[in-house]
């Protein structure tokens, strides 16, 4: 380790700054957020210090920084990107004794400052020793991504109660295992889920048990997750939470690979998926599963393609879950039609072909294709119809029946958002042959209207790594050719 790692309190301590641009506005905001008194030195500011000029603890100094200015200062940074006046702020800070930063000279510097993932109070630091502080700024992302802004409200919300706990746990083992437990279940699930009221009469009630000897069982919860289209980037951070958390997963046929190796490794997998009229496991039972796993004290993440309510049955599940009184949560996902629209180019809206979008499912509860085609010829406006390829045909006739025009476009968007994703256009007269032809077998999305026109000229995702090489191409300065 070349860096001792250490959290400085500058609370009401002086902080000066040597420079006005960008740099120095992003050392002045750390240190006021941290409650620094800021002093910074330059003839004028730049604007990325406006948002910073009502801050009380924020002194502008019309010049540059001189020696006696550094004397009971707490840390000077150097910010101008002027080699002499670096030097200056350098040698006065020794003078002074003031540990010094100077922004890019590794020799002027007797601390780093780290990348910074702020859910105060809880703060991760990231250094990579100002070898590649590229390094820690992609780390840092993924940390970002990982950490809900909640967790520094749990953090305080778990801080009140440290007093109480301690008095009901004597012992520092058990009060370890009894904080773990707690933030990591309900108590933590019910607070992140914005339930502070029901976490803190769910953290009372285990301390009450505890206190009379007596803990019970403990209830599971159900997590009601939407998994999106396929691609695992467009999963919530909240899913990525509770798929790290649950000890069950219970997943549906549209749920990848990709997505499941995201699951915590314990986890217990448990397959539901369906196909038309070739059922794993019947609706009702799925449903009961849920709750069955529930009263074992199980977390179970219901993980389904897709919304799980936007055509997932996803209102049947919780509506049994709540008639026994099972505590869950629902993370909405990106439905396929805004998912494979996006992906194919495709606008669902757009202000010259579309002034409304309609979802219908062309799968009913029996199998059946019982839709309103009186509303689905209405101009003006694009359809995404689910679960539709195999009723292609009678869907085609049906709408033109209705007054549709036989060449209106159509769009099919066959594994959207994935890797293999293929997109077929035609018209409604000609679809039904061209995915024929194309041997299309779902799962996919149907896309009526005369949006699909754009589709040629907004097309990106299969184009995305021939379009990355020629902007790199035409990047090439002619003596980097080979």
């Amino acid at each position: 380790m070349d860096y001792l790692p250490i959290f400085l309190d500058i609370r009401g301590k002086r902080v000066v700054i040597d420079g006005g641009g960008t740099v120095a506005a992003r050392r002045a905001e750390r240190a006021l957020a941290a409650g620094a008194r800021v002093e910074v030195y330059d003839d004028r500011l730049s604007d990325e210090f406006h948002p910073l000029e009502k801050d009380k603890n924020l002194t502008h100094v019309r010049r540059p920084v001189t020696e006696g200015d550094l004397a009971g200062a707490t840390i000077a940074y150097g910010a101008s990107e002027d080699p002499e006046r670096d030097a200056r702020l350098h040698a006065a800070a020794k003078t002074h004794g003031v540990l010094s930063n100077v922004a890019d000279v590794a020799e002027y510097c007797d601390f780093i400052t780290p990348s910074v993932v702020d859910r105060a109070p809880l703060v991760v630091a990231i250094s990579s020793g100002g070898a590649a502080p590229v390094i820690a700024r992609i780390l840092r992302a993924r940390i970002e991504s990982l950490l809900p802004p909640a967790y520094g409200r749990l953090a305080e919300f778990v801080g009140r109660f440290r007093d109480q706990v301690s008095e009901t746990i004597r012992k520092t083992v058990d009060r370890r295992r009894f904080w773990e437990t707690a933030i990591e279940g309900p108590v933590g699930d019910l607070f992140l889920a914005g339930s502070a009221k029901a976490a803190e009469r769910q953290l009372k009630a285990e301390l009450e048990a505890i206190a009379s000897g007596d803990p019970g069982e403990r209830l599971g919860e159900v997590y009601l997750v939407g998994a999106g289209p396929g691609d695992p980037d467009l999963l919530t951070f909240r899913a990525l939470r509770l798929m790290q958390r649950a000890d069950v997963v219970v997943y549906d046929r549209l749920v990848g690979d990709d997505i499941l190796a995201l699951m915590r490794r314990d986890a217990e997998r448990i397959y539901v998926g369906k196909l038309p009229r070739q059922h794993t496991m019947e609706q009702e039972d799925i449903s009961q599963l849920l709750v069955d796993l529930a009263l074992k004290g199980k977390r179970v993440l219901r993980l389904k393609g897709g919304d799980p309510f936007i055509f997932g049955r996803g209102g049947e599940e919780i509506e049994k879950l709540a008639a026994h009184d099972i505590p869950f949560q629902v993370v909405p996902g990106v439905t396929a039609a805004a998912g494979c629209a996006s992906y194919s180019g495709i606008p669902l809206t757009h202000r010259d072909h579309a002034q409304s979008c309609v979802f219908v499912t062309a799968h009913g509860k029996d199998g059946v294709l019982g839709l309103d085609w009186d509303m689905l010829v209405r101009p003006q406006q694009t359809v995404a119809v689910y679960m539709g390829l195999s009723n292609l045909g009678h869907l085609a006739r049906e709408i033109v029946e209705k007054g549709l025009s036989p060449e209106t476009p159509v769009a099919i968007v066959d594994n959207g958002t994935r890797e293999n994703q293929k997109v077929i256009v035609g018209t409604i007269s000609s679809i039904e042959e061209k995915a024929r032809e194309a041997g299309i077998r779902g799962p996919a999305v149907i896309i009526i209207g005369s949006v699909v026109q754009l589709h040629d000229k907004l097309e990106w995702f299969s184009k995305r790594e021939e379009s990355h090489y020629s902007h790199f191409r035409m990047s090439l300065r002619p003596q980097d050719s080979l």
